[in-house]
Parts: structure tokens; C-alpha cells; sequence
């Protein structure tokens, strides 16, 4: 699904990186945003930039239907879940509002999640974190403040299986890391060790 033309031309996101949000930053340390922000997430990472061909893909997973990408997908992120030793028990894809999973009919980030659950050897659990709020998508909205307040208790952990668990949140693109961010703080109210995100693009 994704020819040698355009492999070469993805829009790879190379260090060095804030260790935080996994945007790009020169020093290598923290940027000057997530000095200030207190954040649930412990870390975010991703193998691309959310440009050319990869907002291509991603576009075609997510509203195209086309789930024959999902495996190619995850093998980038499962090199880039590698190179960077992230920590994880299970991974837990981004839950969709049941609404937008009856309109879509299928969640982009549990397929990726569950090829990479595949690839890693890893349980995937779909059962633990649910979306409560429907809010309008983070595509939609204009700034980052507004992004993390669409956010606000969007999510809620169903239960203390994972408890003491470390858990790798799965998504497809994280923007403001907003949504990323809840659901970490869901599971860590229920107790999880720690809760990184890995996402196939960053918005840089």
C-alpha cells in the first residue's frame, strides 16, 4: 500500500525532541511549553511529522475506510515504540464517543493498536478506557487551551485491571496532546503505573 516512491518521501521526525510532548527542539530538553504544562501524560512520541504522505494515509484509514493500511502503519510505530524503549505492559487505543464509532463504524486507533499489539507481542485492551463527552473534534477547534478544555473529563477508566499496569495509549495523531492527556489521566486515577502515548504523527 505505500510504494518505494513514496516511503522514501515520508516525513520521518528525527531527534533531537522535547522527552515530553516529542515535538522537535534543538536543545534537547524540554520545551518552553511543557515547562509550563502539568501534564498526566509521562511522554509522547512518533515516528512522523503529520504531513504529506502520511496525512494522506492517515486520511484514508481514518474517513476512506481503507483498513488494508493499518498493518503497514504500525510497523513504523512499532520501530519507533522500539528505538525510543518505551515502556509498555499493554497498549490501550484512544477510545472514539459511541456516537462517532456508530458514524464511522470502526476506530482507526484500535486497528493500529491492534497490529501493533500483533507485532510487539503486547495485550491490547479496549475494554478499560471509554469516552464519556462527546466533543467536537480536535481538528476543529483553534487553540491549544480550547483543545485541552474539549478535553475536560472526556474520558473514564472503567475499572482497576490495569492497575500498576504501565500503559501505551495508541492514537493515530496527536495535535496539543490534549486528548492524549486525558485519557492518561483516566488511567492514572485508576491507578496505572505510568501512561505514555504513541501516535503515528505529531503535528509539529
Amino acid at each position: 500500500m505505500l510504494c518505494a516512491k513514496c516511503r522514501r518521501s515520508l516525513p520521518r521526525l528525527f531527534p533531537p525532541i522535547c522527552p515530553k510532548c516529542g515535538r522537535p527542539q534543538a536543545s534537547g530538553v524540554a520545551c518552553p511549553h511543557c515547562i509550563r504544562w502539568s501534564s498526566s501524560i509521562d511522554g509522547i512520541r512518533a515516528p512522523f511529522r503529520f504531513g504529506g504522505v502520511i496525512r494522506e494515509a492517515v486520511h484514508q484509514l481514518k474517513y476512506r475506510n481503507l483498513r488494508i493500511l493499518a498493518p503497514p502503519l504500525a510497523e513504523f510505530m512499532r520501530d519507533c515504540m522500539e528505538q525510543n524503549g518505551i515502556p509498555a505492559d499493554v497498549l490501550v487505543p484512544v477510545p472514539l464517543h459511541p456516537k462517532r464509532l456508530r458514524e464511522r463504524g470502526y476506530n482507526q486507533s484500535e486497528l493500529l493498536a491492534l497490529e501493533l499489539g500483533r507485532l510487539a507481542s503486547l495485550p491490547v485492551r479496549t475494554d478499560q478506557l471509554a469516552r464519556c463527552k462527546y466533543a467536537s473534534p480536535q481538528a476543529r477547534t483553534n487553540s491549544v487551551e480550547e483543545r485541552h478544555a474539549n478535553m475536560a473529563g472526556a474520558f473514564v477508566c472503567k475499572g482497576s485491571d490495569l492497575k500498576g499496569s504501565r500503559v501505551l495509549l495508541i492514537d493515530d495523531v496527536s495535535t496539543s496532546a490534549a486528548t492524549l492527556d486525558a485519557c492518561a489521566g483516566a488511567l492514572k486515577a485508576s491507578g496505572v503505573s505510568s501512561a505514555w502515548g504513541l501516535v503515528l504523527a505529531r503535528e509539529v
